[in-house]
Order: structure tokens, then sequence, then C-alpha cells
């Protein structure tokens, strides 16, 4: 990416002083003292949405200079009718748009970046004949990792827990990870929650959780709303694997029949995608999935044509234009953003 801005140079030439001494007498002349100023020498590169009869501003010396840069950055997946993430796409393959206003994508990538993730692992007690494979999941998710990402780890039952905080350390997580079992309730917002509160202190700009769970919520503090509310404000995917009972072998209890809907919601909301997986021999090919799509998203950045600090929630909708010769395609991406506010 480019980076535009204005470039100064300013040259300041110090107070000279010279004595002269005339045939020997104890005659001192003092030269009066000058300053010479030279003009300040600058370059400017004017993006397309600056005016460009904007008049120049004087930069006092010591004096700080601010750059607001308002670039609202989107991460894409993109799937096949199998449901395979397709790659090799190109800036013109896709449209953007905010509050149903195109606008211009003026950053594109698709480059591996380093992620902060966290794993959101659930050990209530209805997990306790699948935690085997739940942990093989999330063992199989840090394989997926790159050198330069950090990870942290919640686990909730009958309340979350910050098991890790962040490291660099998959080995660390793994050997804490295989030392939990389940039992008790299950508080699956609040260990979102917490998740998302951890998250705040990432390194990186990338960051998405992955959450493991086999149901909804029975003994959360915090409810969906707050959720929900914490998802749109936090710029972190949300992935989630859900372990469920073949529809018809499910318990009618609530929370057990809202699960699918609840993981589902919060994920589409954060751009992230919720898997179901029925065979718990499954979950391991799953979670790598997940982190090979991590691996494999488009960034797309654009400068808001509103240019107004409201704090306002604003939609954004991500359109393909498929290229010839490729079946429908799909697109998941976040659903909006809240502005900055004054």
């Amino acid at each position: 990416m480019r980076t535009e801005g204005r470039r100064k140079a300013i040259c300041l030439v110090p107070d000279l002083c010279f004595v002269s001494c005339v045939f020997l007498r104890l005659f001192i002349i003092t030269i009066a003292i000058s300053n010479f100023s030279l003009p300040a020498a600058a370059q400017s590169v004017v993006s397309d949405n600056i005016k460009h009869d904007t008049p120049g501003k004087t930069i006092q010396q010591g004096q700080s200079v601010h750059i607001d840069v308002n670039l609202t950055l989107v991460n894409v997946t993109v799937t096949d009718p199998y449901d395979r993430v397709v790659t090799g796409l190109e800036p013109d393959n896709f449209r953007v748009f905010e509050n149903n206003v195109e606008q211009e994508i003026q950053y594109f990538s698709s480059e591996d970046v380093p992620v902060s993730l966290g794993v959101i692992f659930d050990l209530g007690g209805s997990m306790a004949n699948k935690v085997g494979k739940a942990k093989e999941a999330a063992l199989q998710f840090f394989k997926t990792a790159n050198p330069q990402d950090e990870f942290f780890l919640v686990s909730f039952n009958e309340r979350a827990e910050l098991i890790s905080a962040f490291t660099n350390s998959a080995d660390d997580l793994q050997s804490r990870l295989l030392s939990a079992s389940g039992k008790g309730r299950t508080a699956l917002l609040d260990a979102i929650y917490l998740g998302l509160s951890e998250m705040r202190t990432a390194r990186n700009g990338k960051r998405a959780l992955l959450i493991i769970s086999d149901g909804g919520d029975n003994n959360s503090r915090y409810n969906e709303k707050d959720i929900r509310r914490l998802v749109r404000e936090a710029n972190t995917q949300l992935y989630s694997i859900g372990i469920f009972e073949p529809f018809g072998n499910r318990s009618r209890t609530p929370e057990e029949l809202n699960g699918p809907s609840l993981l589902n919601d919060v994920t589409e909301l954060s751009g992230g995608r919720a898997f179901s997986v029925e065979n718990i021999s499954d979950l391991p090919d799953v979670a790598t999935k997940i982190g090979s799509e991590l691996r494999n998203q488009y960034i797309l950045g654009y400068h808001p044509s509103d240019k107004s600090h409201d704090a306002r929630w604003r939609k954004i909708k991500v359109k393909l234009r498929t290229p010839r010769g490729l079946p429908p395609l799909s697109v998941s991406a976040k659903t909006g953003y809240y502005s900055p506010g004054l």
C-alpha cells in the first residue's frame, strides 16, 4: 500500500557572529548577527479525495502534526459451491457498498499476515464424551498457525476463565488444554465476552476467535443483546464449530435448540462463519479448514465517502464480479462497523 502524505523539510542556519581585529589595534569590530532563513522545501502528493487548491498550512518548529487516516478494512472470504476457498481474485472482482453507496477500493491484499487468535473452549458437562475430539480439533487449529501469530485460550463451564493470556507458544496452550475436563453448566456468552475483551490487547491487526461448543447457553450473566453489541464494536472475526446431535435426537431444552442459531448470528455479524459437526471425528478436519480460510482471505480497504464522525452503525455489503468460467461464488464479510465519534 502506498502512503501518501506531505513531506516538509525546514532548514535553519544558526546566527553567525564574526569578530575581526584591524591593523593590530585593540578595536573590536562586531559584525551584526544575521539570520539566514532558507525557504521550506515541500513536495506534496495529494490523493484524489483532497481538494488540490487547498492552501498549505505553515508548520512551526516544535509543533506536532496529527494526520487522520480514515481507512476502513474488510476481511473477505470467497468460497465455491463445494465450500472450498477461492484464491487468485483481483481487485476488480470486488465491489464494496457502505449504506448502499458504492465505495472506491483503494487497498487490496491477499497475502497471509500475522493473526491474533483466541480459542473459546466448551468444558461444560454435556461435552464430557466429546471433549477428547474437541481438544484434538483445537490442537489441529494451532498447527495451522504461523510463527508470528499469537494465541490465548478461554475455557468455560459454569463460568468463563482465561486459561492463558496471549502467547506465541502453541505448545504451552496445548499442555494447558490437555489437562482440562468437562463438567457443569454452560456460560457460553460470558466466554465470548471474555474473549473479545482479551482481544483488545492483541498486537496484530487481523484478529479472530474460534468457538468450540456443543450447544447454547444456560448460565451466563451477559445476554445475546450484550454480545451482539460487543461483536459489532470489535474488529474481530468469529468462527464456530458447533458439535450438535442430529436434530431429531436433540433434547428439547431451549438452550440446546437455540445453540445453532446463536452461533450463526454472532459469526455472520463479524464476517466469520459457523460450522456444524454431527460426527465428532470430523472436528480436526473442520478446524484445519478454518485455519486455512483465515490464511486465504482478501483484505479490502476504502476511505468512506461519508466523512461524518457520528458514531453510527454503517452497513457493509461486499459483492462479486465473478470471472468468466467460474461457478457462482459466495462471499463472507463483516456486516458493518461503527463510524468514529467526535
